[in-house]
């Protein structure tokens, strides 16, 4: 009878386990969650220049602009970029979604910029540096980790700042 009762919650144990680590578990991040809780504000820019892992310049820029630059991120992956380069011009949109491991953010938004081409994606591959409730840093450009000793690369840091909301 000993047998019987140990046996029954034995196989009753093994149950409940199995049940338990078999249901999908949600994705409990709460990175996306900061992303979408208001509007980025762009506070620094700065270019790294290097040939391989030598450091040749760093430039900030934007150091003179007085037009305010907005990054949104909204709940149904959809994004917005105010001003970017600091230029007043149409509000830029596109999608968003973060990797799996949520360090690489991907923006397809089509930005007008200073470049020959006058335009281009300039999130559409950028590593998640810091992330926080009042923070965001990413960086864009040359960011492979593999590199040959004299190839010629540029990394942009991007350094953002929870705007202030007024109060509705």
């Amino acid at each position: 009878m000993k047998n019987k009762k140990f046996i029954c919650l034995l196989v009753l144990g093994l149950i409940t386990c199995f049940a338990v680590n078999s249901c999908k578990k949600s994705d409990l991040s709460n990175i996306p969650n900061l992303l979408t809780a208001g509007d980025w504000q762009l506070a620094s820019l700065q270019v790294t220049h290097y040939v391989g892992d030598n450091r040749i310049s760093i430039d900030t820029l934007n150091t003179e602009c007085d037009t305010t630059q907005i990054f949104r991120f909204n709940k149904d992956n959809t994004c917005t970029y105010t001003n970017f380069a600091c230029k007043p011009q149409p509000t830029a949109t596109g999608t968003w979604v973060l990797s799996r491991d949520k360090l690489t953010l991907k923006a397809d938004m089509v930005c007008q910029d200073n470049t020959k081409e006058g335009s281009s994606k300039p999130f559409v591959n950028a590593q998640v540096i810091n992330l926080g409730q009042f923070s965001f840093v990413i960086e864009t450009g040359d960011i492979n980790p593999y590199y040959t000793s004299t190839q010629v690369r540029t990394i942009a840091r991007y350094g953002f700042v929870r705007q202030k909301t007024s109060a509705k």
